[in-house]
């Protein structure tokens, strides 16, 4: 059996003003380009083609992940403001606006109380150095307290700690019961990295079918991460039965909350009509906005549909550009290095002048 290729983040949120991404490795099915035979660090993947009409999507075997999760403290833990609770509302308002001192003045009234909303944000505000000095043990103290009161938000927090050994020693068996309970609370960021620790099968034993179910719980909840790791379960059988609609149905929700994994692998089944109609306009948009938001895979997409013509007006000048910018990422082709070296000197310069200006390097 062959598993995605989706990774445990070292940086995890809950609701955040700045939502931070928590990033998964594309599945193995996107086409992504062999990389170079001089200076490549990347192990040698199959080549990529545009063949008339198509994207390309060559089958590879995708192995088990073979390191164990090694997740953080997450960068920016928020937890929700109580909506029968005007104090709280008004801690969580300090802590939106960025005024970190009066959340934690607000905070630090409230929690004398025993409120646990109010803990928890205490501990989110000690652990990322928010209006007071970072202070991991503080923090840990903090949202112990909160979780012991039910606070489901503290008690992912704390799981994450204690999976860290931020504060305290590692303790894997309690960050898991933690974040089981959390999810059980229903929140989906733990009900997500429970599914990943459950894929994994180090920290816990592999349990592809209840990855999926708890996957399912993330995604139906609306966390973009989760909607897309759920369709590669789909889209390749994991514990699931496969379903090319319901994969895809799982990419667009997430690429609308702008995943950027997601937006490649919506793009590719729109170009070629899997799981959903052909639209090529559209996909080849949804390449374009994740080449500009970094994706080494869309950028050697859209180099390939630019410099083919297909499913776009042929433009070899951005093409190559975006060949350029996609090779720094390690995602070059030799078959377009020749390409581009065949080009006439004026374009070939114009390309490499669109890259570096793109780069920043120029």
């Amino acid at each position: 059996m062959t598993l995605p290729r989706i990774t445990l983040l070292t940086t995890l949120l809950l609701a955040a003003p700045a939502a931070a991404q928590l990033q998964i490795t594309p599945p193995a099915t996107i086409p992504s380009p062999a990389p170079e035979k001089q200076k490549s660090k990347e192990p040698a993947k199959d080549k990529p083609k545009v063949a008339p009409h198509t994207i390309t999507k060559k089958k590879e075997a995708t192995p088990k992940p073979s390191a164990s999760p090694s997740p953080t403290l997450p960068a920016t833990v928020i937890p929700a403001p109580a909506t029968d609770n005007s104090n709280v509302d008004l801690v969580f308002g300090a802590y939106q606006r960025g005024q970190y001192k009066t959340a934690f003045d607000l905070a630090s009234a409230r929690a004398k109380t025993g409120d646990a909303k109010a803990m928890t944000m205490l501990g989110e505000l000690y652990s990322n150095a928010m209006g007071i000095r970072r202070d991991y043990a503080k923090a840990l103290e903090w949202y112990k307290r909160a979780s012991d009161a039910g606070d489901r938000e503290a008690m992912f927090a704390l799981a994450m700690l204690r999976i860290s050994g931020r504060g305290g020693p590692v303790d894997k068996g309690e960050a898991v019961k933690l974040m089981a309970s959390a999810a059980k609370l229903g929140e989906p960021k733990a009900a997500y990295n429970l599914a990943l620790l459950y894929l994994d099968g180090q920290t816990l034993p592999q349990d592809v079918k209840r990855s999926a179910e708890l996957l399912r719980q993330a995604a139906d909840a609306g966390l973009p991460e989760a909607q897309y790791a759920l369709a590669t379960f789909y889209k390749e059988g994991t514990g699931v039965p496969k379903d090319p609609e319901r994969s895809v149905r799982l990419l667009q929700a997430a690429s609308l909350a702008d995943n950027v994994d997601a937006e490649v692998e919506y793009a590719i089944a729109m170009f070629n009509g899997t799981g959903t109609p052909k639209n090529q306009p559209a996909a080849v948009a949804l390449l374009r906005k994740a080449s500009r938001q970094g994706s080494a895979i869309a950028q050697n997409r859209l180099a390939w549909v630019l410099i083919n013509g297909v499913g776009a007006t042929v433009d070899k000048i951005e093409g190559f550009k975006w060949h350029l910018v996609a090779k720094t990422s390690g995602k070059g082709d030799p078959e377009l290095d020749k390409q581009l070296s065949d080009l006439p000197a004026d374009d070939r310069a114009k390309a490499e002048a669109a890259a570096k200006k793109w780069l920043g390097t120029k």
